[in-house]
């Protein structure tokens, strides 16, 4: 098996050098590996630094796009059998790879999903985590499939498994939307407890309750097309 490691990555100056560090050091399971990271059209010095960066492929939007378009990008650019998204403000851990993968080991896993709803704290907004709780209990009873953590940042799958799904949000709705899409398909999503460093808007957090809103359309339509 090889792993593709997608890494969007949209104004990060301060954390996309250290992320890429590591990724690269990251146990995966003795698999093959390739780091695609796609600059969304920055407007900090995450251009400059990504372009030092040696041993990655390397994708740069001339405008923003958003994560949505950033991650199709990474996709359909990937060689690997086995897609991990990885978002470049480290509040998701590359320590968490192992146990994210090793389910893989079963041929009939398709799907993995990094739980932050353990003994975390979602998020350091209230909101967030209200909204999350939120959508998660929508999107089990849309889709009549208990789902724990459907924005998760660790969405981990077989290539295969979405290469035919057309996804096409653009925003941060490529959340629900890939998750709609692969329940809507039959799939089993195999959930797996990460840990989780949650950061505030003062901090660069980017997600806001409007996106909520845009996510709970997206669940619906997904479910209707």
């Amino acid at each position: 098996m090889k792993i593709s490691i997608i890494i969007p990555v949209y104004n990060e100056e301060k954390k996309i050098k250290k992320v890429v560090e590591k990724v690269k050091k990251s146990n995966t399971l003795k698999l093959k590996k390739e780091i695609i990271i796609i600059d969304d059209g920055s407007t900090d010095k995450s251009k400059s630094i990504i372009q030092k960066i040696k041993g990655v492929k390397k994708i740069f939007h001339k405008k923003n796009k958003g994560k949505g378009a950033a991650v199709i990008n990474g996709i359909k650019k990937s060689t690997g059998n086995i897609i991990l998204i990885q978002d470049a403000d480290l509040e998701y851990d590359p320590e968490n790879y192992e146990k994210l993968l090793k389910p893989f080991n079963d041929k009939k896993i398709q799907v993995v999903y990094g739980v932050r709803f353990n003994k975390n704290i979602p998020t350091k907004i209230i909101v967030h985590t209200i909204g999350n709780l939120i959508l998660n209990a929508l999107t089990s009873a849309i889709y009549l499939s208990k789902i724990s953590d459907m924005e998760t940042g660790y969405k981990i799958f077989r290539k295969n498994a979405v290469k035919k799904m057309n996804l096409k949000a653009k925003g941060f709705e490529f959340e629900p939307e890939i998750t709609g899409k692969i329940l809507k398909k039959g799939l089993k999503i195999t959930e797996i407890p990460i840990t989780f460093n949650p950061r505030s808007f003062s901090e660069g957090k980017k997600i806001n309750w409007k996106d909520g809103v845009k996510a709970l359309k997206m669940l619906i339509k997904t479910r209707v097309e």
